[in-house]
């Protein structure tokens, strides 16, 4: 049975920092690009980062570039996300997410293209 955790979410400050975590279980994702959204409330999932199996390709939303780092440990079989210089539009649910399609990037930051999702963390950001 396939189970992404997210952890490391909480409260933060603006202009500090978060870490989040996504542990994976269940089988072995090194092959498979992973990528992390978020939700507002009241608001779309939106796409925030990405990337591929073997961590030297990556990919980021326009509005955490420079401020994010996706990497991953696949001995670990877990994802992180580092988040600073936060700002209160960070605040949402987070999730990790995986792509299992290997033949393509195409449609990466929509959430449709992933088929495995954690359950999410929150995160949020006060002014």
């Amino acid at each position: 049975q396939v189970q992404l955790v997210e952890s490391g979410g909480g409260l933060a400050q603006a202009g500090g920092s978060l870490r989040l975590s996504c542990a994976a279980s269940g089988r072995t994702f090194s092959s498979y690009s992973m990528g992390w959204f978020r939700q507002a409330p009241g608001k779309e999932r939106e796409f925030v980062a990405r990337i591929s199996g073997n961590g030297g390709s990556t990919w980021y939303a326009d509005s955490v570039k420079g401020r994010a780092t996706i990497s991953r440990d696949n001995a670990k079989n877990t994802m992180y996300l580092q988040m600073n210089s936060l700002k209160p539009e960070d605040t949402a649910v987070y999730y990790c997410a995986v792509d299992t399609r290997v033949w393509t990037t195409h449609g990466m930051t929509n959430a449709a293209s992933y088929i495995y999702w954690g359950q999410g963390t929150q995160v949020t950001v006060s002014s």
